[in-house]
């Protein structure tokens, strides 16, 4: 299966794919944040480097993608023994979330936005949709408690305004979700990273899910 992790900054995706990955046996597909040649530029300068950002995460989503298909095809012809994908972030969020909250807060230039959204347009063509989505909901002073607790210094940085955006776009892309199934997961009451009785109630809310899609 592919299951896709996804979620505004600083509310946990890389920590549950890890814990799930190390739960099950599966394999992780991480966001492109550590060796990203943008991220701390775009921080200080988003009108300068969003439409270089996007671009660059587009690129190595899609090449996630290709992966998650290889897979799959090794899976289906017996080549491979079958396994499970989880995957930090989708495709989806980058076109949906985060270049629009750019452009709609005046940071990417209609025309780059326009050329951006072509491109995901057709990448998104040939993407299959994950056989499971899980979007951890997470309130503004949970995400602030996270993004201070990891102490990425570009981070650090991010406004209030920002987050509040993201968590606005992401509760109209989960509202109107349709790819596939989508479990929400309320992150602001639990902590699954230190909490081994929080991390079972997310694994019985996600072992829940996946028996009603069999």
């Amino acid at each position: 299966m592919h299951i896709a992790i996804t979620g505004n900054i600083g509310a946990g995706k890389t920590t549950l794919a890890e814990q799930l990955a190390e739960h099950y046996g599966w394999e992780v597909l991480y966001e492109a944040v550590e060796g990203n040649p943008y991220l701390a530029d775009f921080y200080r300068d988003m009108p300068r480097w969003a439409f270089n950002l996007q671009v660059y995460f587009l690129n190595s989503r899609f090449a996630q993608v290709k992966r998650i298909i290889d897979i799959q095809q090794a899976n289906q012809t017996g080549q491979k023994q079958p396994h499970t994908v989880v995957q930090d972030r989708t495709i989806y969020e980058d076109a949906a979330i985060f270049a629009r909250n750019l452009y709609q807060s005046g940071d990417m230039l209609e025309r780059d936005f326009t050329t951006y959204h072509a491109l995901f347009a057709n990448m998104a063509s040939l993407v299959r949709p994950p056989d499971l989505m899980i979007y951890l909901r997470a309130s503004l002073p949970k995400l602030r408690q996270q993004i201070q607790k990891r102490g990425r210094s570009f981070e650090q940085s991010i406004s209030d305004d920002y987050l509040i955006n993201l968590n606005r776009l992401y509760e109209e892309f989960v509202a109107s979700y349709q790819l596939g199934p989508l479990l929400i997961i309320e992150v602001d009451a639990i902590d699954f990273a230190k909490n081994p009785a929080d991390f079972t109630q997310v694994l019985h809310q996600i072992e829940a899910q996946l028996s009603r899609e069999v």
